[in-house]
């Protein structure tokens, strides 16, 4: 089959067919399928699929059981799977950029140059009329991971498209919240652990890992919880003040929260970040009806990677 590509972020396509995403996380699997038809994308499946254990032969049947049409296929790796850098943009054609690019993060990789897959992602900061550098996302897996998530997909029977990453997969869902001209941060929690982004205009500007799981935010020690509480704020600040510092130029005007209602986290953010903060509902930018087990927060945190990489949209070629 041919290897496909780590992001294919200029992997252009004229195919209208939706995604279906078909994501690997410690407790199962979670299959996405989704489909922009007029204005608001439409979700046609959204489900979880528990394993003990997840094996090639254990996907396959899953897949046969969620009774998938003919589509492309796409999927995530896991946190512990990549890195994600970012570096000033080197100042070199666009075909020598992915050359440089490896030049220049070759030092910071857990892995030997040679032996990784690197992509990148651009940050359009020119764009918004800023005076900084143009900064980039570069992405590097290694080989191996590469070849490994191929092969237990491939023995699975699914060909898989795009390997793409969580951030990306939360940048689409965001930007389905955005105000024209205004970044939006999104903050969801899972049990990899929260991820913090800001976008604008459909493009990812930041992106932050929370060493902090859905699991702590839920423990049963209320000392605990104030304190896993504590440390999200102080992150989520950390990287407001951050993004204000880099990216002035773009007032972020809200913040949209994944997780499950009862923790009140929401209510936590707005008191002390001086930001409207509201729970994500899907309902406000997407068909769900076909999947109501989307109106519940609980199973959105679990779900919401899945979901967002099959939001995926192809780059209209210039």
């Amino acid at each position: 089959m041919e290897m496909p590509q780590l992001l294919s972020l200029f992997k252009r396509s004229n195919r209208v067919s939706g995604w279906i995403a078909v994501v690997v996380g410690k407790r199962g699997v979670h299959i996405a399928q989704a489909k922009y038809a007029g204005v608001r994308p439409q979700v046609t499946k959204c489900s979880f699929y528990p394993l003990s254990e997840v094996t090639s032969s254990a996907l396959e049947k899953v897949c046969k059981e969620a009774q998938l049409d003919a589509s492309r296929f796409t999927t995530l790796l896991t946190a512990n799977e990549y890195q994600m850098l970012m570096v000033d943009a080197p100042n070199v054609p666009v075909d020598e950029l992915k050359t440089a690019i490896r030049w220049k993060i070759k030092d910071s990789l857990s892995c030997h140059i040679d032996d990784a897959t690197i992509d990148v992602l651009q940050i359009p900061t020119n764009k918004y009329g800023a005076d900084r550098p143009q900064s980039l996302y570069a992405v590097a897996a290694s080989n191996e991971t590469i070849r490994k998530c191929i092969g237990q997909y491939e023995k699975a029977k699914i060909e898989l498209s795009v390997i793409d990453i969580p951030e990306m997969a939360q940048r689409n869902i965001a930007a389905l919240f955005e105000t024209e001209g205004r970044g939006l941060a999104m903050l969801a929690f899972g049990d990899e652990g929260g991820l913090f982004t800001i976008t604008c205009d459909g493009e990812l500007f930041l992106a932050r890992r929370i060493d902090i799981t859905l699991g702590q935010l839920q423990d049963a020690d209320e000392n605990l919880r104030q304190q896993y509480l504590d440390r999200v704020e102080l992150e989520v600040q950390r990287s407001l003040d951050y993004f204000d510092r880099q990216f002035h130029h773009i007032p972020v005007n809200r913040m949209l929260v994944s997780a499950p209602a009862p923790l009140g986290l929401d209510k936590v953010l707005a008191d002390n970040l001086g930001l409207p903060v509201e729970m994500l509902d899907l309902a406000q930018a997407m068909d769900i009806i076909a999947v109501p087990e989307l109106s519940d927060g609980e199973f959105v945190c679990h779900a919401l990677p899945a979901l967002g990489a099959a939001l995926r949209q192809e780059k209209k070629a210039l």
